[in-house]
């Protein structure tokens, strides 16, 4: 374990008056190939503890809240279950409840969320996703899994439209669970939006308002996370680069961190929580 970067992390957030998030403690992708051969329960679980136990250990009491699963159901169109994974292959569902009671017992204090996308769009691809993550949710309180909060990772097509109406009932019922929301990664992918610039904004800001409108609606999300803040960093255009040539602009600040329509609607809807 190297725990150079995120030694420097935390430090700085301590020092700044900041607080920390943990992302993420068990998912499908950016593996090392070691880990990708884990074969079998016993070593895919032990493998799963260890990491877990190492490092939520080492900032037990300094991050206040953990992604302990990731993207935990599948991306197949309107037939969503469990992702494979080499957590699920071993495991099946059940790496989702070893990883959380693990988080719990190195820190029990930290507020431990279950991590997911697409659950925002008016489309039946989400729709789907929302229900498969509702009867996911109910399984696990079931099962006493100690899962505190969902956080929706809320990467906004801006080419669809958010079904607020769904979306509030979606919430509504995390919420009869128990459960907390939070917003964990907020952006708006703008590949298939126009060209002009105060357009693309607007429709962004749109977007934007409109999620946490739905939330708001039901309750104040614990936290309201971007994934970045500049356009000047972004992962947006690694999967989503626009075909005009024009730069994305997925984020509250633009290339010079001068702060754009998002950013106000984000002000605007947290300051009326």
């Amino acid at each position: 374990y190297v725990y150079d970067q995120p030694d420097r992390l935390i430090a700085f957030a301590e020092a700044n008056g900041m607080k920390m998030r943990g992302h993420t403690l068990a998912w499908y992708a950016a593996m090392p190939d070691w880990a990708l051969q884990l074969k079998g329960e016993a070593e895919t679980s032990r493998e799963l503890m260890t990491h877990i136990e190492n490092v939520v250990g080492r900032y037990k009491g300094r991050v206040p809240s953990w992604d302990v699963v990731n993207e935990a159901l599948s991306d197949d169109g309107t037939r969503v279950g469990l992702r494979e994974s080499v957590w699920s292959s071993s495991l099946g569902e059940y790496y989702i409840d070893l990883a959380f009671h693990t988080a719990r017992a190195a820190d029990p204090n930290a507020q431990l969320v279950i991590n997911d996308y697409g659950l925002e769009a008016a489309t039946a691809k989400s729709s789907a996703r929302r229900r498969a993550m509702l009867d996911l949710l109910r399984r696990l309180r079931d099962r006493d899994v100690p899962v505190q909060a969902l956080g929706f990772q809320a990467h906004l097509p801006g080419n669809e439209e958010i079904d607020k109406d769904e979306v509030s009932r979606f919430v509504s019922d995390v919420k009869d669970l128990g459960l907390d929301v939070l917003v964990t990664e907020l952006d708006v992918i703008d590949d298939q939006l126009p060209a002009d610039f105060k357009e693309r904004d607007a429709i962004a800001a749109k977007r934007v308002g409109a999620l946490l409108g739905a939330i708001l609606d039901v309750t104040r999300p614990t936290a309201v996370l971007t994934w970045g803040i500049t356009d000047r960093y972004t992962w947006v255009p690694i999967w989503y680069k626009r075909s005009d040539g024009y730069a994305n602009r997925p984020l509250p600040l633009d290339e010079n961190y001068r702060e754009k329509p998002m950013m106000r609607t984000i002000k605007q809807a947290v300051a009326g929580a």
